[in-house]
């Protein structure tokens, strides 16, 4: 019996223990406004997705708050023989959380898999890669058919992110749902419509996150997300609806940050078939949007009316194209006298719901009807791809260059090419904007371009939104970068 104390005692001391461990690890539960659809750098369209990846998965080459490229796997990098030739040096040492190196070969293979895989989104960013090359473990060398002066951009985001290649090849098709790469966070599971659940990565080769789990739950709807925040089971929600920033901003329990973004928003037309395969009919729907009362009274000033792809202060913003003001009389005349219903496809949510519904009143003025069909987030993008939708609400969270922002959605067969529009024109001048190394030159390009897919109405764009991020006060060390994306390896939670 005497030798027994000594156990019992050091039973309560591991049961102690694991109590104290318990009690200190930090839990951070993020809101989000959809459910990420797809885990995937290679398959993934949304926003939504790459807040949850930016966590997995390492790129090559990441963004400041300033958008300026800077290190990431790749710790220097340099650009030769005219622009055709990009060499990077990787960090060494560096692991997958399943164990396997992450070395060029890696690389190599992450890449390619962008390039390849069927159904990949990256085909179109990456289009100029001629070849990926192991020049040694730590070296790898992108090879390309002609110059490509958004290439460091693209890949600061998904088509840089770096998988697995054990895991990749191992999953599949599943990879989605698996998904293995090397960053902070480490993907643990997923309920759909309800949580995804990752844990901090102890090993990471930038020291390990402070945040010990970090748990991504969507509400679509704005007034649910701001309920979460305010009961205290979220402790950072993004998007914010509008109508709440203010507030936030007065309640002393919570910060907020309201800067702007690099995306856009608007409604996408149908035209491979009717009623939107008609030209005409596209103008009229385009002329009866007041995007400024939008701006004013939907979104309480927080956006810019849009002209086009390229918010204002960013690089390829041009005065020469210019916000497209309502008019009723054109709409009419567009008409010719013909009827026009159509059906509106959208996402559930307060202000996506308020939104459809202002379209729908303004469309109404020129004698048009619009049938509202909310569906939820993943099912839109799907429906969006395979062309089964009239006109849908959908946007675009920007990348740094603006490249990023017109190429794939108007090229012929791009994947983000939501309307099915092809114009041989138009694929010619946005080829020639990619090769050109000036941004005086780019803008002149993209101005020509954005003459003819304007006026062919693919597309119109109606206000570029900003960032909008509430969180606890206990929350530090976000960092306002614009694409939008919360970073939270150095996010610390008191």
């Amino acid at each position: 019996m005497p030798k027994l104390k000594p156990l019992v005692l050091l039973g309560l001391s591991l049961s102690c223990a694991a109590l104290i461990n318990s009690a200190s690890a930090v839990t951070l539960t993020v809101g989000l406004d959809a459910d990420p659809p797809r885990l995937d750098p290679a398959l993934s369209s949304a926003l939504v997705d790459r807040q949850v990846m930016n966590q997995i998965f390492d790129k090559l080459v990441d963004l400041d708050v300033n958008l300026k490229v800077i290190p990431a796997l790749a710790t220097s990098w340099k650009v030769t023989n005219g622009g055709l030739l990009y060499t990077f040096k990787l960090k060494s040492g560096v692991k997958f959380t399943d164990g396997t190196v992450l070395d060029a070969a890696a690389v190599k293979y992450g890449i390619d898999r962008n390039r390849t895989l069927e159904g990949s989104v990256r085909k179109n960013e990456l289009s100029s890669v001629k070849e990926v090359k192991v020049i040694d473990p730590q070296t790898v060398q992108i090879v390309l058919s002609q110059p490509y002066g958004p290439l460091l951009a693209v890949l600061t985001d998904r088509a840089g992110m770096i998988v697995s290649p054990t895991a990749a090849k191992k999953e599949g098709a599943d990879f989605q749902n698996n998904p293995v790469g090397s960053g902070p966070f480490v993907f643990v599971s997923r309920v759909r419509q309800d949580n995804i659940t990752l844990s901090a990565n102890k090993n990471y080769w930038d020291g390990a996150p402070k945040i010990d789990k970090l748990i991504y739950r969507p509400f679509p709807d704005g007034d649910v997300r701001y309920a979460n925040l305010l009961s205290g089971a979220v402790q950072t929600v993004t998007p914010i609806d509008p109508k709440d920033i203010t507030k936030l901003e007065q309640n002393a329990k919570f910060s907020v940050m309201n800067y702007p973004g690099i995306g856009y928003q608007g409604v996408w037309f149908n035209v491979t078939r009717a009623p939107f395969n008609n030209k005409n009919f596209r103008q009229a729907v385009a002329a009866t949007i007041d995007r400024e009362a939008i701006a004013k009274s939907i979104f309480y000033g927080t956006v810019t009316p849009a002209a086009g792809p390229f918010p204002p202060g960013t690089s390829a913003a041009s005065s020469a194209i210019t916000v497209q003001k309502p008019n009723i009389a054109l709409a009419k005349s567009k008409l010719g006298g013909k009827p026009l219903t159509f059906t509106l496809l959208t996402v559930p949510g307060s202000v996506t719901t308020q939104l459809a519904q202002v379209y729908q009143a303004m469309f109404a003025q020129a004698g048009i009807t619009a049938k509202i069909e909310q569906v939820e987030f993943g099912t839109l993008l799907d429906r969006a791809d395979k062309k089964d939708y009239d006109a849908l609400m959908l946007g675009w969270s920007g990348r740094p260059d603006p490249d990023g922002n017109i190429y794939d959605f108007f090229v012929t067969g791009g994947s983000n090419n939501q309307a099915g529009y092809s114009n041989k024109t138009v694929d010619g001048l946005l080829a020639k904007a990619r090769a050109q190394n000036a941004m005086s030159a780019r803008i002149a390009t993209y101005n020509v371009a954005l003459s003819t897919i304007i006026n062919d109405t693919p597309y119109t764009w109606v206000y570029f939104q900003g960032n909008q991020v509430a969180s606890v006060k206990g929350l530090s060390g976000l960092k306002p970068i614009p694409d939008g994306i919360l970073r939270f390896k150095d996010v610390e939670l008191k």
